[in-house]
């Protein structure tokens, strides 16, 4: 069995094309374990865990900003199991990821930032891999804008 890919469409910034079914089983697989560990990681901070939100403090965040990154994990695990969304959701939490290592850097240190470059790399992969799926998404939007 050969690795078979289809291009879905040709955008500005290069072409976007659908993986082949390993690649694609591979992706699949890291999404639902991104999507496990976001879910997991929110529930302290959307439900006011006390030793969450002073972990959060140390570090320069109040209890709303705390419940906010909470959410936006909720919203990007959940975006990761939507095929439609699952690029968008990867590069959203690409974008956490990277305060989050940012953050635990400066406060905490380089060790402790080990766990955000593990879910950072693995959510650029994911959106690396559904690339497709954002350009697809993005000409979805604009049909809908446009008419």
């Amino acid at each position: 069995m050969g690795r078979q890919t289809t291009s879905t469409s040709t955008t500005a910034a290069g072409s976007a094309t659908r993986p082949g079914r390993v690649v694609d089983v591979a992706l699949w697989v890291a999404q639902v374990l991104l999507a496990a560990v976001f879910l997991g990681a929110s529930y302290p901070k959307v439900t006011f865990d006390p030793v969450t939100l002073e972990g959060f403090a140390a570090m320069g965040f109040s209890a709303a900003g705390t419940v906010i990154i909470g959410c936006l994990e909720i919203a990007g695990a959940i975006g990761l199991l939507v095929p439609r969304l699952s690029g968008a959701a990867a590069l959203g939490l690409v974008a956490l990821m990277i305060g989050a290592t940012t953050a635990t850097v400066l406060t905490v240190g380089g060790a402790a930032a080990l766990l955000p470059v593990v879910l950072l790399v693995l959510a650029a992969l994911v959106a690396w891999g559904r690339w497709y799926r954002t350009v697809e998404l993005v000409r979805w939007v604009r049909g809908l804008v446009t008419r």
